[in-house]
């Protein structure tokens, strides 16, 4: 993957990152991780600056959040609780659930999607509830892109700084992203035990 990721910045530049971050937003498992640390150090071998990696990567990264945005008002909440009074009973969940989940986001949500943005997975995901919730737009863009433009940042001037040694700092974020993945894992599973104790 990483020798194709390194075809496409050379082949398209600017554009290739935008598209790629775009994609990566929407299809989480493409790491930018690898392609905003790959983009940093080419930087150092081609014309291509940390601004406009920055910029080309943010305006991705901010076109793909707002697709999935999109898709999230789609799923509103009356739809939601159409389908949880159908079959609410199967998974445990009531209308109730869904509105305390809704009155929660409308009360943390910007800064749900900021700090979002910063973690593997949830930077993609966030989007679609701040959607489902009928978030301010305009709060929506401009968190999602002040949390993507630190994000991008670091990881481009990372790679930039490290040169031909990026592909080390990918190998700690994988660590970094498999750390985060466990400690969802970990929250999620208390959070059902506790769920289903408090049903019970």
């Amino acid at each position: 993957m990483e020798a194709w990721i390194t075809d496409w910045l050379s082949q398209f530049g600017y554009l290739g990152v935008f598209l790629l971050i775009l994609i990566e937003n929407i299809f989480p498992p493409i790491p930018s991780e690898v392609i905003l640390t790959l983009g940093g150090f080419m930087t150092t071998t081609t014309t291509m600056t940390r601004l406009g990696i920055v910029i080309a990567s943010t305006a991705g990264s901010v076109g793909g959040a707002a697709i999935l945005y999109w898709i999230g008002t789609l799923l509103d909440v009356n739809r939601l609780e159409k389908i949880v009074q159908k079959y609410g009973k199967l998974l445990r969940l009531t209308t109730k659930d869904i509105q305390k989940a809704n009155v929660w986001f409308d009360k943390y949500g910007v800064w749900a999607v900021f700090f979002g943005r910063l973690v593997p997975l949830v930077r993609s995901l966030i989007s679609i509830p701040a959607g489902m919730s009928k978030m301010s737009f305009g709060l929506f863009l401009l968190f999602t892109t002040l949390g993507t433009l630190i994000w991008n940042t670091v990881l481009v001037s990372v790679g930039a700084a490290v040169g031909e040694n990026w592909d080390e700092i990918v190998r700690y974020m994988d660590i970094y992203s498999n750390v985060v993945y466990i400690i969802l894992a970990i929250i999620g599973i208390i959070f059902l035990v506790w769920y289903f104790k408090k049903r019970n």
